[in-house]
């Protein structure tokens, strides 16, 4: 018998799912159905309640969405306002900021402290767990790395099938520790096994906070600057929380509706993340910067710039997306304030710098992209930077690998993701299971000697 050679009929079975798969896009509108979970006019439909965060950049006004500033709020706290007040004391905040949406309440400073310190003593790795699932079993993309590792933890945790909430914090807390040393030893391996370069491993210093870990761990010196760890302390703080509705921390909630461990759950946040429409988009603007830059003579030329958006917006440069990446958002429509934020410290650190003219390059991109979209496609939907449009710069400004990017905002957003798993277990005890409306028509079976 003749052995059965898939990959020869691959395509042709393929083009037969594509068939049978195919749904007219006018189903969509005559079913009512919310494709992505959004309504027409953009807005969400509501899916579940929280007490974690608001991301709020529109209201209704007589049925019309009408743009307003947009506002993140962690915990009844403007993510504006937590931020100001950590610079104001020059001091870091992400681990007052996990502590907030962990527990529901500031830290007094005794409490920040020991937290902190309880971090730092948790991030060191479970015996052999480096050597067994990182550097027997290296990975070329850092976030799979990730949620691997984070799904192996399991098997190294004699509670991880407890159901009671002081162990899943506990879990949590752990995870949010761990996470930076797991991205770190990752990327070293990969760098060995891929790149051909060394892999330089430091052993964790119990006295650096989260960002000063990260840093201290990727660079070969251990060397950075107070202002440099507080840079990447601030966009953790940015990054650590989006509210219930965004993809991954809505998996997050969707895998523990259903009772499933923490492991599992947070493992398929961090693969949601790793897709390009969510975390990976810093990536995307980046490249699409580096684009610019080898196509525009004269940054500072607004025409010139102009000229080539309306390429790029005419799927004729770039990556033929059509796309400006980092500009719009689903929910912000004046502006995003976490964009604000960054951007304003990521001037400021950048100034009389080299980098300080790829990032006036950007600032002109968002400036001009609201009235060329405009002009070219009729569109004068409310449009404003998000805050993949400076993320990834701030990034290349610190030193930090392309291939690390969106691992970074998979350490912020752990908090994130914690906090509404503990809500989802506490609150909620329905497991999320929304409708599909078939249409398939009922066919006759038909016998295989006869097909």
């Amino acid at each position: 018998m003749p052995a059965f050679n898939l990959g020869a009929n691959i395509k042709d079975l393929c083009k037969n799912l594509a068939e049978n798969t195919a749904i007219d896009s006018r189903l969509y509108d005559k079913f009512h159905v919310k494709r992505g979970l959004r309504r027409s006019d953009g807005t969400g439909v509501v899916a579940g309640i929280t007490n974690i965060c608001n991301v709020h950049g529109y209201v209704l006004n007589e049925g019309e969405v009408e743009p307003i500033p947009g506002e993140l709020i962690y915990r009844g706290y403007s993510i504006t306002d937590l931020v100001e007040n950590v610079e104001a004391e020059d001091r870091y905040g992400f681990e007052e900021t996990v502590y907030l949406l962990l527990f529901g309440k500031l830290p007094t400073t005794e409490e920040l402290e020991n937290f902190t310190t309880y971090l730092a003593l948790q991030r060191d790795l479970p015996n052999d767990f480096f050597e067994d699932m990182i550097l027997k079993a290296p990975s070329k993309n850092i976030m799979n790395k990730l949620a691997r590792s984070v799904l192996a933890l399991y098997s190294y945790d004699e509670n991880c099938e407890v159901k009671n909430i002081e162990t899943e914090m506990m879990t949590a807390i752990s995870l949010i520790a761990k996470m930076p040393v797991i991205m770190a030893s990752a990327y070293q391996v990969k760098r060995r096994s891929y790149d051909n370069a060394s892999m330089i491993m430091h052993p964790i210093n119990y006295e650096e906070n989260t960002a000063q870990t990260i840093l201290s761990l990727l660079r070969p010196d251990r060397q950075y600057t107070k202002d440099e760890a507080q840079m990447l302390d601030r966009l953790l703080m940015l990054q650590a929380e989006h509210g219930g509705g965004n993809n991954s921390t809505f998996t997050c909630r969707v895998l523990t509706s259903s009772g499933t461990d923490p492991y599992s759950a947070y493992s398929s946040a961090i693969s949601s993340l790793k897709g390009p429409r969510h975390g990976g988009a810093n990536l995307k603007v980046i490249n699409m910067l580096d684009n610019f830059k080898a196509n525009i003579k004269n940054w500072n030329d607004e025409g010139e710039v102009a000229d080539y958006m309306r390429k790029v917006i005419r799927k004729e440069a770039n990556d033929n997306s059509g796309l400006i990446y980092g500009m719009g958002h689903a929910v912000y429509t004046i502006s995003d304030p976490r964009a604000v934020i960054l951007k304003k410290k990521a001037f400021e650190l950048a100034a009389g710098k080299e980098i300080e003219a790829e990032f006036k390059l950007l600032e002109t991109i968002e400036r001009l992209t609201p009235e060329i979209f405009k002009q070219e496609k009729g569109n004068g939907k409310t449009m404003c930077a998000n805050v993949d449009m400076y993320s990834g710069l701030v990034y290349r400004m610190l030193g930090i690998p392309e291939d690390l990017f969106t691992p970074l905002f998979a350490i912020a957003r752990m908090a994130g993701w914690s906090a509404h798993r503990m809500e989802e277990i506490l609150t909620c005890g329905r497991i999320i299971r929304p409708a599909y409306k078939a249409i398939a028509a009922e066919r006759e079976y038909v016998k295989i000697d006869e097909r």
